[in-house]
């Protein structure tokens, strides 16, 4: 019986990702802490070496004392947290501002709006704090009308972000986004939200780890979870080379999350494919002909939306949701398409060369928000995940709370975290929802 949704590729840590980000990092030895041998007794195992995982590994050793033992399958940063577009801002639910307020109330949405801010902060904290380098580019990020009639929905997040998030934010004719340095086939102006920047996700990924490393925590990397149980107070999780004991377990493997292996979450879960461009560095020229030199990061108002940035070497990263299959021949294909609205939207600079190509899973869950904390089930189980294509800074500041949780501190997060996921009706069908989502989109978003 299958018991994942995409190609045995996908989940397949030999498989090469072909990533930018790997280009930019001089020693990656750090990516490969030595597999778990023998048996190891901890405080805290912790399943996913990203973003979550490696933060909740730094803050309970380094804020609370906690002995904790992180095991990946890949290496560090193998998943969605060391190949997505580097935008670390806010927006990790898909939850309009109105679904929010029916289902948690106002006071807390409002709450929501400030854990996402204090998020971005989280990572800014850190760098700071433990002295790593994210190459961070611009202030804030933009989304882009695609369309004039998408201008009124840009009016309306306005009135949302500054009235009820308090973020900086300001409404630009397209005029006044072409005199800041952006421009394309499909500027019809934007909205700026000054919280948020551009980062190299594998860079913060460096910093977590080796930060946790010399606060104490153990780090393993090809080290996959082959089998977990729990006897009495203890979780038990079972690898090629050893296993490791410990009163707590954290989940922390988003899109990768194998459903089979852990029941509680099974089924709740949709991994979603993104799929990134990265070109030839652009000569100063180039981008003037554009009249693109602003670094800022930047979406546009597409369901199916695209996302790109300038990078600090001047290439262009370019990216987009798509793809159900993720076979070779998919993968070919929606390279070829997204080559093509690349050179649509910039015009300029058709032809330029595509030097990396990529792709990975992001994480949705049926409630369209991210959840963090406890299985309903079981007290000793946490989980942090389902970031929903944004989880740069959610994914960091996610580990932060899960171990304050941990450590017996409860934080004061948005009601919104604390639900626990659900499963999806006739979960098998995850894909088939999936299918005619896309379809009903290209249809609308014009």
């Amino acid at each position: 019986m299958k018991t994942t949704l995409y190609p045995a590729s996908t989940y397949d840590p030999s498989y090469p990702v072909g990533s930018y980000w790997d280009s930019t990092i001089a020693d990656p030895s750090w990516r490969y802490p030595a597999p778990l041998q023998g048996s190891v007794e901890a405080e805290v195992a912790i399943l996913g070496g990203g973003l979550t995982g490696l933060s909740t590994a730094l803050h309970l050793a380094r804020d609370h004392g906690i002995s904790t033992c992180l095991l990946e399958a890949g290496s560090l940063g193998w998943g969605a947290s060391g190949r997505n577009g580097g935008f670390c801002g806010v927006g990790a639910s898909y939850l309009t501002h109105t679904q929010m307020v029916r289902r948690i109330g106002l006071a807390e949405t409002e709450r929501y709006y400030r854990d996402q801010r204090q998020a971005v902060e989280t990572v800014q904290e850190l760098a700071t704090t433990e002295g790593f380098s994210l190459d961070a580019q611009g202030q804030g990020w933009y989304a882009v009308a695609h369309r004039p009639s998408a201008w009124r929905e840009l009016e309306a997040e306005y009135q949302i972000y500054t009235q009820v998030a308090g973020y900086p934010a300001q409404l630009l004719s397209p005029k006044e986004l072409r005199e800041r340095g952006f421009d394309s086939q499909e500027n019809h102006g934007a909205l700026h939200i000054g919280v948020g920047f551009g980062l190299n996700p594998l860079k913060l990924i460096q910093g977590l780890a080796q930060a946790a490393q010399r606060w104490g925590a153990r780090l393993h990397s090809a080290s996959p979870v082959v089998a977990w149980e729990k006897t009495g107070s203890q979780h038990f999780c079972h690898t090629p080379g050893g296993t490791v004991r410990a009163r707590h377990l954290v989940i922390a493997t988003n899109g990768y999350t194998p459903g089979a292996l852990y029941p509680q979450l099974a089924g709740s879960l949709l991994p979603v494919l993104s799929n990134i461009l990265v070109t030839r560095p652009l000569t100063p020229a180039e981008r003037r002909a554009q009249g693109w030199w602003d670094p800022t990061p930047i979406y546009d108002t597409r369901r199916l939306l695209f996302y790109y940035r300038l990078l600090p070497d001047g290439r262009l990263l370019f990216g987009g949701r798509g793809g159900t299959r993720n076979t070779p021949a998919e993968r070919q294909r929606l390279q070829a398409w997204m080559t093509r609205q690349l050179y649509r939207l910039f015009p300029a600079w058709e032809g330029v060369e595509i030097e990396y190509a990529w792709n990975g899973l992001v994480c949705l869950s049926r409630q369209l928000h991210p959840h963090i904390g406890s299985s309903p089930t079981d007290s000793s189980l946490w989980y942090g995940l389902a970031y929903h294509g944004s989880g740069v800074a959610t994914a960091v500041w996610a580990g932060k709370i899960l171990a304050q949780e941990v450590a017996g501190v409860r934080p004061q997060i948005s009601a919104l975290f604390r639900q626990p996921p659900r499963v999806f009706p006739f979960p098998w069908l995850r894909l088939h929802y999936l299918r005619l989502g896309y379809l009903w989109w290209q249809l609308t978003d014009g």
